[in-house]
């Protein structure tokens, strides 16, 4: 019986429309063929719960699933607003169903509030094209998740916001220099959620797409100096994803095979469907 994924997309309407006017796909529908590259055979359905009056489904309905997939977002935790509420509310849900989660970035956010855990502003700043030096902890070395993984790795990542304060059962997978936890476990209420700040689903297209809509908020960060450069940069990255032959690019860039070998980059989705969801579904008498 092929898997059977939910696929929670993490933004409000205006950010999904701009990311399918500048990628061609939303966050939630490039996650969904992302996993249906892992596994061919695999099927998704897709909620919106930041949406007011989204149908979301409840700990019953979330049971139906293989596994659940939380994407990031342009949304910022601590604001609180219903929209906000609504994407906790359901990730508690999804912790009573029992049914194995897995969130990138704000996915992450997510699994850490809904377990008691707090995200606030990185006082150290945005974390942004690339999170360089991601380093395993010792559980890290042990954990699944990371299997395959060296024991310092870059990876695609976008992000301001971090999870501050860490919910009661969390083991800490994963860190660097600027982001305490990278890459977590979560359990709570009977689920258990596995979850990294930064985006192996993002390849360097989709990257570039969503730096090119960063383009004023960057150059006042001071990330690049005229648009000039950031225009530069990412038509750097899109020729590097059409030709990895590019040494002089990849060099540039600091980026190796963890990042420009597709298999590689997905080490932690296609982990967490080998070593959790497959387990899981045939426990569950659902094999």
């Amino acid at each position: 019986m092929a898997l059977r994924f939910l696929v929670v997309e993490g933004n409000p309407v205006g950010p999904r429309e701009r990311h399918q006017a500048t990628f061609g796909k939303t966050y939630s529908d490039s996650y969904g063929s992302v996993l249906q590259t892992i596994d061919p055979t695999s099927i998704y359905d897709v909620v919106f719960p930041a949406d007011e009056g989204a149908n979301l489904p409840d700990s019953g309905g979330l049971e139906s699933y293989d596994g659940v997939f939380l994407t990031g977002s342009a949304l910022n935790a601590y604001h609180a607003t219903p929209d906000i509420l609504r994407q906790v509310d359901l990730m508690r849900e999804v912790y009573r169903s029992g049914t194995p989660s897995f969130g990138s970035c704000w996915g992450l956010q997510m699994g850490a509030m809904a377990a008691g855990g707090d995200v606030q502003m990185n006082q150290k700043g945005r974390e942004v094209g690339f999170a360089r030096r991601i380093t395993r902890t010792d559980e890290g070395t042990r954990h699944p998740m990371l299997q395959g993984r060296p024991m310092s790795f870059d990876a695609p990542a976008i992000h301001l916001d971090v999870v501050t304060t860490l919910p009661e059962h969390v083991t800490v997978l994963a860190s660097n220099t600027v982001t305490p936890v990278q890459a977590a476990e979560i359990h709570h209420e009977g689920g258990v959620f596995w979850g990294v700040q930064y985006h192996p689903e993002f390849s360097l297209t989709e990257l570039a797409a969503i730096l090119k809509r960063y383009h004023d908020t960057l150059l006042a960060e001071g990330m690049f100096l005229s648009s000039g450069d950031h225009a530069a940069y990412i038509d750097d990255l899109l020729t590097l994803e059409s030709d990895r032959k590019r040494t002089d690019l990849s060099w540039r860039f600091g980026l190796d095979e963890e990042v420009l070998d597709d298999f590689k980059r997905l080490t932690e989705i296609r982990n967490f469907i080998e070593h959790y969801v497959k387990p899981k579904k045939s426990e569950r008498g659902r094999a």
